[in-house]
């Protein structure tokens, strides 16, 4: 009786470390960065990706609470990677990898995001008096830089007639900042501001 019992115990115990078997805990706290609490109110969701595919299979989503935790409890499958996206309006989303040669069934698996919230710098440069031959330039100095949807980093030209008005992202309650030159003149400068988180901030240049 007693070989039985250990019999169906060893048996019990392969089954239950079977290859495959178990559960992906992943955990962590999605900060907001610009007013250094916890991202209430953003939508969390994980995605699957089987192995050489790009189908991204959605498993689950949870809305933060105020302090920004959350917890995924997801079965252990033989996965590429596991997606986690954040998004929340007004804020820039956040996408990250967890590849599952990293992950670990024994112990929880940590992962802390943080993300800021979004303003924009309207810029406005108009030529009061253009003649064919104006040379206006200016550049960047500050600001939000290489995303999608950042405006330039480069040296931008306009030449002749000017009246132009476009938008900059911007991390919200930071610095954005242009260096200008009316070329042939006297006429360049900085023009400065504080883009406001949620909002929109004017740099105009009227020459």
């Amino acid at each position: 009786m007693e070989r039985l019992i250990t019999l169906i115990c060893i048996v019990s115990l392969l089954f239950s470390c079977e290859k495959g078997t178990g559960t992906f805990v992943i955990k962590g706290k999605i900060s907001d960065q610009t007013f250094q609490t916890g991202l209430e109110g953003a939508v969390i969701s994980i995605y699957k990706v089987p192995i050489g595919t790009s189908d991204e299979l959605f498993v689950e989503s949870l809305t933060l609470p105020a302090n920004g935790t959350y917890e995924f409890s997801v079965p252990r499958e033989k996965m590429e990677r596991y997606i986690l996206r954040v998004d929340k309006p007004l804020y820039f989303p956040i996408e990250k990898n967890l590849y599952y040669s990293e992950l670990s069934i024994e112990k929880d698996n940590l992962c802390d995001l943080g993300t800021k919230a979004m303003s924009w710098a309207k810029i406005h440069f108009k030529n009061n008096n253009p003649v064919p031959m104006d040379h206006f330039r200016y550049i960047k100095q500050e600001g939000l830089a290489a995303c999608l949807s950042c405006c330039p980093s480069t040296t931008q030209n306009f030449y002749g007639s000017l009246d132009t008005t476009f938008y900059c992202v911007n991390n919200g309650n930071t610095t954005y900042s242009i260096y200008y030159w009316e070329m042939n003149t006297n006429n360049s400068g900085l023009k400065t501001t504080n883009t406001t988180a949620f909002d929109t901030t004017l740099i105009e240049v009227i020459y």
